[in-house]
């Protein structure tokens, strides 16, 4: 067993086929299917299921996947490190984070890493849950992923950065508006436009809801947080959101975000295959997303 065996096998059951890793790979199909029959005779067990349109890996395949991916990736990582270690500034950061990330929590902290690393380059891959990016940053070659903390996950290390309270956006016509805070009886005689679904921020707040005994009371569902403040901003219903860094403060002319006290606070930050594995690179990134984070939720709070 070598580990251009393990690299092609783990490449082989993302792409379900042998043939597409071949071309990515520049060689024959025979010579990838050499490198999957090494493994299986030292296994002693079949490691792919051949079908017409494609390959699946075998429940023993599965499990030899997920262990290669995760020390491939660790050993990467390493290597990366180490090698950036030598060089200094030169290298790249490579993130997974949700469609908003970057415009709520991000921005400031890339151009401010920018302007100190000039000669490094960032890389972002967007997923459409903490889950995904869980999944993402155990299989590929990522350093950091920007989640909604929330249970442990097996191999991956979860800090939360900063805690974001409950608000409910809502157009400045609406009576709620002029209020100081929101209630849980408000909560219960309103419609509204749920978070995305399979969301971590959703399940946090369906929970908490459920605690509170507000009933769901929704005709939309929407993809992420922004489209969620945009369709309470045209008045087609309330929305619950988490106070996102610098926006909650400033809603316009036509929308207001009223602090719910009752809600339980939702906690996001980074999560990583290990903290002590991670390139010099990224851990400045993530300690200058952390910074700038950290700095906007207490301007937004005022004095």
């Amino acid at each position: 067993m070598t580990l251009d065996d393990l690299r092609v096998f783990v490449a082989v059951c993302r792409a379900g086929s042998l043939s597409a890793v071949a071309r990515d790979l520049g060689c024959t199909q025979s010579a990838v299917s050499q490198h999957v029959k090494r493994l299986e005779r030292e296994m002693g067990v079949a490691l792919l299921e051949r079908h017409t349109r494609g390959v699946v890996p075998t429940q023993a395949g599965r499990v030899l996947r997920a262990a290669a991916a995760h020390g491939i990736a660790g050993l990467d990582l390493a290597v990366r490190s180490i090698q950036e270690s030598v060089r200094g500034d030169v290298g790249s950061v490579r993130v997974t984070t949700g469609a908003t990330t970057l415009r709520h929590f991000m921005s400031e902290a890339v151009v401010a890493f920018h302007r100190r690393y000039p000669r490094a380059s960032l890389e972002f891959q967007t997923e459409s849950s903490s889950r995904r990016c869980f999944d993402a940053l155990a299989a590929d070659d990522l350093d950091l992923a920007w989640v909604t903390i929330g249970d442990r996950v097996r191999g991956i290390e979860q800090r939360p950065v900063v805690d974001l309270p409950w608000v409910l956006a809502v157009r400045a016509d609406d009576p709620l508006a002029a209020r100081p805070r929101i209630e849980v009886a408000d909560l219960a005689e309103i419609r509204h436009i749920r978070l995305p679904a399979r969301s971590t921020s959703r399940a946090h707040l369906d929970a908490a809801f459920a605690e509170l005994g507000v009933p769901h009371r929704s005709d939309t569902s929407v993809a992420d947080w922004d489209t969620a403040i945009l369709l309470a901003e045209l008045g087609l219903g309330h929305a619950v959101v988490p106070a996102l860094p610098g926006r909650f403060t400033d809603g316009g002319d036509a929308l207001r975000f009223v602090p719910i006290p009752a809600l339980p606070p939702l906690s996001v930050g980074w999560a990583v295959r290990s903290w002590d594995a991670l390139t010099p690179l990224a851990r400045a990134f993530a300690d200058t997303v952390r910074r700038t984070c950290e700095r906007t939720g207490a301007e937004g709070q005022g004095p």
